[in-house]
């Protein structure tokens, strides 16, 4: 059984950034024991520049920001948005009613398949969005799991309701429930490799180099 609705074949896919304003307090707030809050939004602002930078270098369509608070907002001043990029409110409600809406509205007002990430993974390339867009030409949904047990990457190419509602986010079973949430529905499900998120202090032992180096040269 495939997903109802799902949209013709095609390579092309938007990814969908979602991503709250690198702003102390509101960023990262799990590293603030470790890092502070400037140093948190600070590595905010850096993963959320490569991540945007990544969805670029992938070449799949059109990438978009998916930003709270909404563009214009006061918190995202000074904050660079590559040329090229769409931006866009999450709008309100917890992260499964904002990832629902942002998918259902390119699915149905772009009429395409959609990629959405967060800014928490620097391991994701932009190798894995291609193997991604790739694989939904013959799958229904395609997954990357994080760690520590929820997912970096959700693919769709038709809406699915099922996979966001009452879900236990920031949990160890995400992905699990994700998973079982697909089966019952009979879709085809691809995942990929699992990569790490940095969300808490112990992930910081995963922090590539180069951001390592940005933190300690903006520190200093």
């Amino acid at each position: 059984m495939t997903a109802s609705g799902a949209l013709a074949p095609s390579t092309q896919a938007r990814v969908v950034v979602l991503a709250k304003a690198p702003q102390p307090g509101r960023a990262k707030t799990r590293l603030i024991p470790a890092l502070g809050a400037e140093g948190a939004a600070l590595l905010a602002r850096h993963m959320l520049a490569q991540t945007l930078q990544t969805a670029l270098e992938a070449g799949l369509g059109r990438v978009e920001l998916c930003m709270s608070p909404a563009p214009g907002d006061a918190h995202w001043q000074g904050v660079p948005v590559p040329k090229g990029v769409l931006c866009s409110a999450q709008g309100e409600g917890d992260l499964g009613h904002r990832m629902r809406r942002a998918a259902t509205r390119v699915m149905r007002s772009h009429r395409q398949a959609v990629l959405l990430i967060g800014t928490d993974c620097p391991a994701l390339t932009a190798q894995h969005l291609q193997q991604a867009a790739q694989a939904l030409l013959h799958h229904d949904a395609v997954l990357l799991g994080a760690h520590d047990g929820g997912y970096v990457l959700v693919g769709l190419k038709a809406p699915c309701p099922a996979i966001f509602a009452d879900m236990p986010w920031s949990t160890p079973a995400v992905l699990a429930l994700t998973l079982q949430r697909l089966s019952a529905l009979g879709w085809r499900v691809w995942q990929g490799p699992v990569l790490h998120d940095i969300d808490e202090p112990t992930d910081l032992l995963h922090l590539p180099s180069h951001l390592q180096k940005n933190m300690n040269k903006n520190t200093r």
